[in-house]
């Protein structure tokens, strides 16, 4: 529930743009357009690799193997970092200080879920604590 309350902020915050204006959000509303997409791919892809693994809950479901393949290569919560991509996309894109803000705060919010999630997945898949060593949290190559 925590999270659906922070994404309809980030939305919501867009509207209480833009800080800037001119060149300045010709550029970023283009790197918030390439974000939201960039986004939508990684947390699309994510949910399509987890198939039977998939829950809204952070607990995984019992039984739940561990996956690799597809973003999952890449990073250990694809569907989180998809959703921060796309967040700060949006805000970039409707060029709100507000929504950067919000943007921040639903990383922090997915930080500390993905953190409690991933004491799960030790305790409960075998392997998981060396694929967390070896691979980012949440967006390719950066974090």
């Amino acid at each position: 529930m925590s999270q659906v309350v922070l994404g309809a902020l980030v939305l919501v915050s867009g509207a209480l743009g833009p800080a800037w204006t001119g060149p300045a959000r010709l550029a970023t509303s283009a790197i918030g357009l390439v974000l939201i997409g960039a986004g939508a791919i990684l947390g699309i892809r994510g949910v399509l690799d987890l198939r039977e693994n998939l829950t809204v809950f952070p607990r995984p479901v019992a039984g739940a193997r561990l996956v690799e393949t597809g973003a999952y290569t890449h990073v250990r919560h694809p569907i989180y970092g998809g959703i921060i991509l796309a967040a700060v996309g949006w805000a970039l894109a409707t060029a709100s200080l507000p929504g950067l803000l919000a943007a921040a705060v639903l990383a922090l919010f997915f930080g500390l879920k993905s953190r409690r999630e991933e004491a799960w997945l030790v305790d409960e898949i075998a392997g998981y604590a060396a694929y967390r060593r070896r691979t980012r949290r949440f967006i390719p190559g950066l974090y």
